[in-house]
């Protein structure tokens, strides 16, 4: 089964290293999808693939790399797209 949840993390999360912390933990639990930033300061990532992998990862955003300060963390379901490369932009 997969699964596919959108984040939108808010704090201090760009600037201090939390699109590659997604990316590197992403890729070595093989979920699909995305991290970016937004002009508005937040940070968006969506999440696809097993559940304990993608929760996993939702997990993280909650509390970030050394350095971030997650202030909140929206999550969203989504349907599955069958992505199973993740990028960073």
């Amino acid at each position: 089964m997969t699964i596919r949840r959108r984040v939108l993390i808010t704090g201090r999360v760009q600037g201090v290293g939390f699109r590659w912390a997604v990316a590197e933990r992403a890729r070595t639990r093989r979920v699909g999808g995305f991290v970016r930033n937004l002009a508005s300061g937040q940070v968006e990532a969506a999440f696809e693939g097993e559940p304990d992998a993608v929760e996993a990862m939702v997990g993280f955003c909650r509390r970030g790399p050394q350095g971030a300060r997650v202030d909140d963390v929206e999550v969203a379901n989504e349907e599955p797209r069958g992505e199973s490369r993740f990028s960073a932009g």
